[in-house]
């Protein structure tokens, strides 16, 4: 009797937020925000597939990337593209690996480039705290989805403004929009989210192939580490 009158109470509850999300306000962003906050709480694995849409603003070039992401607390994450150009990125227990199986080269990072809960690692799974290390400027509906605009209280040079939009009956993330401190734009949209997935820990370990070029800055990210082989979810 108890699930049932708590799933009553949540429901209801999504649906006061979808109602009070009709009205734009601060106040009613504040709500979306903790709720959201809550619901990533309680949600200890995802998987999702999505497309990304990386907008480079000093030549105006476009590129468009579908796969699918993994994640499992506290922060295993296994972000694959498949298309146009394969990539991988495994955050495990120890380390990050970012690899590009048709260049024969893998990057391996220290954990401490996805930690900061301003990062957008943080951010894209739900584990950012939102309410404490970002100012909430705007709020609005677009396509029955609740749109935030935020800012970090201390911008990252790969954060300095985010919007995402949310789905004010399931609390989920759907969509997020990320602009560096150049201005460049990574736009990244879910689908097919599964939260509570059954999702085995192998899934967030790497081994590189036999061949592979491995390029090691686990001991922390020179200044004149190659831009090219960063993947955005850790410049």
């Amino acid at each position: 009797m108890k699930s049932k009158h708590f799933l009553s109470c949540g429901k209801a509850m999504a649906q006061l937020f979808a109602l009070l999300c009709l009205f734009p306000s601060l106040a009613c962003a504040a709500s979306i925000v903790s709720a959201m906050q809550k619901k990533y709480e309680g949600i200890t694995s995802m998987t999702a597939d999505f497309t990304q849409v990386l907008l480079h603003k000093d030549t105006k070039t476009q590129e468009h990337r579908t796969g699918t992401l993994t994640f499992k607390k506290p922060l295993l994450v296994r972000w694959e593209s498949a298309a146009p150009t394969p990539e991988l990125l495994v955050v495990t227990a120890k380390e990050i690996w970012n690899a590009f199986p048709d260049e024969e080269i893998v990057y391996k990072y220290p954990l401490t480039s996805v930690q900061d809960s301003r990062s957008i690692v943080q951010v894209m799974t739900g584990q950012a705290r939102l309410d404490k290390d970002f100012v909430i400027e705007k709020e609005s509906t677009e396509d029955g989805l609740v749109k935030l605009e935020l800012y970090p209280k201390e911008p990252l040079p790969a954060l300095v403004e985010a919007v995402l939009w949310i789905d004010p009956q399931t609390l989920l993330i759907k969509k997020m929009r990320i602009y560096d401190f150049y201005s460049n734009e990574n736009e990244i949209t879910f689908s097919q989210q599964r939260p509570g997935a059954t999702i085995p820990t192998s899934t967030f370990t790497y081994a590189p192939e036999k061949g592979m070029k491995i390029e090691d800055y686990s001991k922390g990210l020179p200044a004149n580490a190659p831009e090219k082989g960063r993947n955005p979810l850790l410049k």
